[in-house]
């Protein structure tokens, strides 16, 4: 009997991964064909394959290069803002006592309630009066809107997680707020940091909507890049998909770096016993 249930746990799986793995295999797959061979019907899994179309998005003219410059600028630059940030407001929101802590804690969880549509046309206006259209600042300055509520809304339940007693003794030891915060809470909730740095990445890197918008020729992400090959009179298939699996690099190792914090991070609350009050 367990032997069947395991064999129908390991179908089960299998079935869910394929869901995922399909579609990244045969964007691979496409990145490798013509274009006459992305439009064959029935579709060829058998064929020559080419690397003109990784030429293409890398040495040619129409290079996704540049945009993969400029992906990587907002994103680190969007994570290391939303960390440095975040971290100190989760703290203090999960272990200290002050007035109205309820008032910004729902604050935090309700600008992620706000459909971001809606705030497409404040922010353009704003950025349009201060000169911060099509600039590196601008953009960074919009997507720390939304990735700070959720690194905080995150990395609260992490804070909240460290017994009481840990930080109560280093206070009686006069380590002070900050080397507490330093030496004794923060190693601790390391796995819960890794896991909001890589979603606030993934969340910057992957972002399409308000880079369309308020970007342009100077600061132009490789997602409103990838539209590139997108027209009216075709699509160009096999170079989106080369485009596409080139854009899905840096995010892939990030994921492998931080694959060992990200399980203990995603696990931590499961193990400790918690300390909230």
């Amino acid at each position: 009997m367990k032997t069947i249930r395991r064999i129908l746990l390991w179908l089960l799986a299998a079935c869910l991964l394929s869901v995922w793995v399909f579609p990244v295999l045969w964007g691979l797959l496409t990145s490798f064909k013509t274009e006459r061979d992305v439009l064959a019907y029935p579709p060829l899994l058998v064929f020559e394959p080419t690397l003109s179309n990784y030429y293409d998005v890398i040495f040619g003219s129409s290079s996704i290069l540049p945009n993969l410059w400029s992906s990587t600028i907002i994103s680190v630059s969007t994570t290391l803002l939303t960390m440095l940030f975040a971290v100190p407001a989760a703290y203090a929101m999960a272990r200290l006592r002050y007035p109205a802590k309820r008032g910004s804690g729902f604050y935090v969880l309700a600008t992620q309630m706000l459909p971001p549509v809606g705030l497409i046309i404040p922010f353009y206006l704003v950025l349009q009066k201060i000169g911060g259209l099509d600039t590196y600042s601008g953009i960074t300055a919009i997507y720390l809107t939304f990735s700070l509520p959720f690194a905080i809304w995150l990395m609260v339940s992490y804070f909240e997680d460290i017994p009481f007693e840990m930080e109560e003794a280093a206070l009686l030891d006069r380590a002070g707020r900050f080397r507490t915060l330093w030496y004794v809470i923060l190693p601790q909730v390391r796995g819960g940091i890794a896991v909001t740095t890589v979603f606030v990445f993934l969340n910057a890197w992957n972002e399409f909507l308000f880079a369309v918008v308020l970007t342009g020729n100077n600061v132009r992400p490789v997602t409103v890049a990838m539209f590139n090959f997108i027209s009216v009179e075709q699509t160009q298939w096999a170079r989106l998909a080369a485009g596409a699996m080139l854009a899905m690099a840096p995010v892939i190792i990030v994921g492998l770096v931080a694959q060992r914090h990200i399980v203990k991070g995603l696990t931590v609350g499961a193990v400790k016993g918690g300390g909230r009050r």
